[in-house]
């Protein structure tokens, strides 16, 4: 960056500072100095160093405030480099520099820092690749690259609505463990699909390349962008995802000779694709929270209870509403620390539409309409009265909302926010789970079971 009058301000409020050339050797030359900046005359006064500085050749001198934290690492770190040539002057050298570089956390966040450095080592890795004749690229392990790209871990917003449905099937008395084992892996497939098409249409479309402040909840994989996987490797890591969930979902519906399931597996794929694939782009239209509850609440509750049963039921539909509310509330809470560059993208998302107290109020609202659902249709007997272990979870709606009041502007700061809001619907979903489980047991143990138990 240019020297401007900033710079100098900056460089003068650091407590410390590195001089540093480069040797006849070759070697790197460092040197702790005191100095002090003349704003006025774009100089830098170097007034006591422990090594003599060479006038002929560049130098740069490095001032920084960086804290250690004991047991953490650092905090408050910042830094600013000038580089030029000095002249020896009456008490010391005068540096006039030419160019500048520095950081502060302060103004840039560590992870946005590293992320704004994206493009500059991917051109440093293909410089050096041409110089040394072979690839270079960042490595990870087969497995953890993966798990990176596919996002794993997430897949228990899968794994919850599925079991709920099998759940809610044997309660009906059907209960079928080939099929159960199937439906899970045809639906983790598929969402395995769902969340590398997601990466690779949100790089085409520019929205992850433009955004410069990813979290370990949104922003994507970023594999793409880190050079981890290309482009054509992700595509074919999904089309791959897709083919296994598809196999899985033909043969379930050729052996369990329902047309139903057939509907709501086509339901299910058309929706995932159409998330973020052109032209469709629900996401981008502001329908993403609306697609994530129908593809991951009613239809595989649904669809599981279907697979185990062959028929269709109003229990399954009703069981799946607080879980399809809660998974669109984790990609609502998600998207705002995306929403600058998603609008840049022309991705127009409920949290790019809206201004934040409509989106903070609109979370609220949501979660406890979740919660009223559950209270409302276990408390009439639609679902079992001991899924009302699931409001056990509320308070965590409430930590969940007063986060986002808090730090709606701090990406970083929201991260864990975003992370209790993905605990909220797991909790959730696990405590309906073991509702269902206890309302199965007391079936089974009583020949009429208490009403608190049914």
């Amino acid at each position: 960056m240019s020297v401007d009058a900033t710079s100098f301000q900056k460089l003068a409020q650091y407590p410390h500072a590195v001089v540093a050339w480069v040797s006849d050797d070759g070697y790197p030359v460092q040197t702790p100095a005191l100095f002090s900046v003349d704003e006025a005359r774009r100089e830098v006064r170097i007034t006591r160093t422990g090594l003599a500085i060479p006038a002929d050749r560049e130098v740069s001198i490095t001032g920084s405030h960086i804290r250690p934290r004991p047991g953490e690492g650092y905090d408050q770190r910042r830094y600013l480099t000038m580089w030029g040539r000095v002249m020896e002057g009456a008490d010391g050298y005068v540096l006039t520099p030419r160019r500048a570089w520095g950081w502060d956390e302060k103004e840039t966040p560590f992870f946005e820092y590293s992320e704004r450095s994206n493009e500059q080592a991917r051109r440093y890795l293909a410089s050096l690749s041409e110089e040394r004749g072979t690839p270079v690229k960042p490595r990870l392990s087969a497995l953890w690259t993966f798990m990176v790209a596919t996002r794993l871990p997430f897949l228990t917003a899968t794994i919850i609505p599925v079991v709920l449905g099998i759940l809610v099937a044997a309660r009906a008395g059907e209960w079928h463990w080939w099929a159960a084992v199937l439906t899970l892996i045809g639906g983790a497939a598929i969402h395995i699909g769902l969340n590398v098409a997601n990466d690779v249409f949100d790089d085409l479309s520019g929205a992850d390349r433009a955004n410069v402040t990813p979290t370990q909840f949104s922003g994507g994989s970023r594999v793409i962008q880190r050079g981890l996987l290309s482009l054509k490797q992700m595509m074919a890591i999904g089309g791959a995802a897709y083919a296994v969930g598809i196999a899985i979902g033909l043969v379930l519906v050729l052996t369990r000779g329902s047309m139903a399931l057939l509907w709501i597996g086509v339901a299910g794929v058309a929706l995932s694709i159409a998330y973020t694939a052109p032209p469709f782009k629900l996401v981008h239209r502001g329908l993403g929270e609306i697609t994530t509850a129908l593809g991951f609440g009613p239809i595989m509750v649904l669809g599981a209870y279907v697979v185990q049963t062959k028929e269709l039921a109003w229990e399954p539909v009703v069981a799946s509403i607080p879980v399809a509310i809660l998974i669109a509330l984790v990609l609502y809470v998600n998207e705002i620390p995306d929403r600058s560059s998603d609008a840049k993208a022309g991705k127009r998302t409920l949290p790019v539409r809206l201004s934040r107290e409509v989106v903070t109020q609109g979370f609220l609202v949501a979660a406890l309409a979740a919660f009223a659902a559950i209270a409302v249709s276990a408390s009439a007997g639609v679902i079992p009265r001991p899924t009302l272990l699931a409001l056990l979870a509320l308070p965590v709606a409430v930590e969940v909302y007063r986060g986002i009041q808090a730090q709606y502007s701090a990406p970083y700061e929201l991260m864990a926010t975003m992370g209790k809001n993905v605990q909220l619907h797991a909790l959730t979903g696990l405590l309906l789970i073991v509702g269902y489980a206890v309302a199965l047991v007391a079936q089974h143990a009583f020949n009429s079971p208490p009403g608190i138990l049914n």
